[in-house]
Parts: C-alpha cells; structure tokens; sequence
C-alpha cells in the first residue's frame, strides 16, 4: 500500500510475519511514529529499494491508519503539501502522480 500524507510517503507490506512501514525519508518515519505512539527502531537499509523502515505487528496498523486520518487538516493535499517544510520536496513527484492517474481517468471516463 502507498500512502502519500502530510506526514510523509510510506509503503506498506507484510512479509516474513510483520508489516514493514517503509519511507524513502528517514523524517517521514520520525514524524510517523511520534504521531502514531510508535517506538520501533528504525531500520537503515542503504542496499534496499527504501532505506528507512520499521516493523510493526497488526496491533499497531490502526494506529498508524488513525494517526493518517488525523494528518488531513486540510481542503488540498497538493497545497499543504507546498505549505509544509519538511514535505515540499516531495511536491513535483506528486503532481506527476496525480496528473498521470487524470490522465487515466480521462482516457476511462467516456
């Protein structure tokens, strides 16, 4: 699962019996688990497709879901996103995602 939020980009899957929250920025995980209650160690993996991950077990999945939800704040995503320091570099790999998906709802939507 991607999540692109206020608080950061994850990727989300379960394998080897956990759910691995990976982030391609060390700081969307800091500021996940302080938002999240989380207190997981932060794994670094400089050789894995994302660097930054933590483990955590199916108890903390809707923590982190609800710590998600409570992130939208606001009427624009793309906008709060401008708006904020530490998520503004992610802003034109975000415009290219949301243009390419209207780009194929409009090539569906007939």
């Amino acid at each position: 699962m991607w999540i692109a939020s206020a608080l950061g980009f994850f990727s989300i899957v379960k394998k080897d019996g956990a759910f691995h929250v990976r982030a391609r920025c060390r700081t969307d995980l800091v500021a996940l688990e302080a938002a999240a209650g989380l207190t997981p160690k932060i794994i670094v993996s400089p050789d894995a497709d994302y660097h930054y991950r933590i483990l955590v077990g199916p108890e903390a999945i809707p923590n982190i879901l609800r710590a998600l939800g409570d992130s939208v704040t606001y009427p624009n995503f793309k906008s709060a996103i401008a708006h904020s320091p530490t998520q503004y570099p992610k802003l034109r790999a975000y415009e290219s995602f949301w243009w390419e998906l209207k780009s194929l709802q409009d090539r569906h939507d007939h």
